[in-house]
């Protein structure tokens, strides 16, 4: 049987967790769920745990101080391992990621994907309540990515995804150090250069309707800076390849 965690990272979030939770583990009974809390003041990790004491699926990581996205996530997937679960996925808590959804990406992985992302951008997908702005903001950022990665992956930004423990055991994670949302296109650009399987499945993405965004223009400044650098870097790389020197083979001409 597989085991399955869904890790839900939270700051601030006490008017929308309880919501997901009743979702989460109403629509899959046979998926575990871990919130990592970065100490919110609003109370959202003491929420967490006594609801957990009462439901054996539902499990806390606390930690100290608001640290950002991607180290909860790292914290998360190191726990989900430890813990010997073989898909480990991630859902925001905002309840902007339908946990109906999951399914979809659950399937994917079943069928062979090493990572599955659930992505607004592809045939099927769909976004609501985001203004044009968000939505032009979104898609430049995406196609900007691709252009300067190379990376053929449609919605390198979005955070509902599933990993096999393969895949994380295999994506180097000690070498990350993105902070913001720009960890996502990390993850996704070490799985595709790891030469792991990623499959993208439509979703349905819904903006909160409780609780505040965590977008800021420092989120994405970071995530435009990081890639533009790792862009340049994987060009001189590429460039390097073209401009070395083939190896000199010698031939002896046959006498006579």
């Amino acid at each position: 049987m597989t085991r399955t965690l869904v890790c839900v990272p939270t700051y601030d979030e006490i008017e929308s967790l309880p919501r997901l939770l009743d979702r989460l583990l109403s629509a899959h009974d046979d998926v575990d769920v871990l919130v990592v809390d970065d100490s919110s003041p609003d109370g959202t990790g003491e929420y967490a745990a006594a609801r957990a004491a009462d439901e054996p699926r539902l499990h806390v990581l606390h930690r100290a101080g608001k640290q950002g996205l991607g180290a909860a996530y790292l914290a998360a997937f190191d726990w989900g391992l430890q813990h010997g679960y073989d898909v480990v996925c991630e859902m925001d808590a905002d309840g902007s990621h339908s946990p109906e959804q999951l399914h979809r990406l659950l399937a994917a992985v079943a069928e062979g994907a090493d990572l599955a992302i659930g992505s607004r951008w592809v045939s099927g997908g769909e976004v609501v309540n985001w203004p044009s702005s968000r939505r032009l903001l979104s898609r430049g950022g995406n196609a900007y990515t691709r252009l300067a990665l190379g990376l053929a992956v449609n919605d390198a930004t979005a955070g509902y995804r599933a990993f096999t423990a393969h895949a994380l055991r295999t994506i180097p994670l000690a070498d990350v150090a993105s902070a913001g949302y720009c960890f996502q296109v990390d993850l996704a650009w070490r799985a595709d250069r790891a030469g792991l399987r990623i499959v993208e499945v439509p979703i349905t993405f819904v903006e909160r309707e409780a609780g505040a965004s965590k977008m800021s223009s420092g989120i994405v400044r970071e995530a435009l800076w990081r890639v533009t650098v790792w862009g340049a870097r994987h060009r001189a790389r590429q460039l390097a390849g073209l401009l070395r020197p083939r190896d000199r083979v010698t031939r002896t001409a046959p006498r006579g």
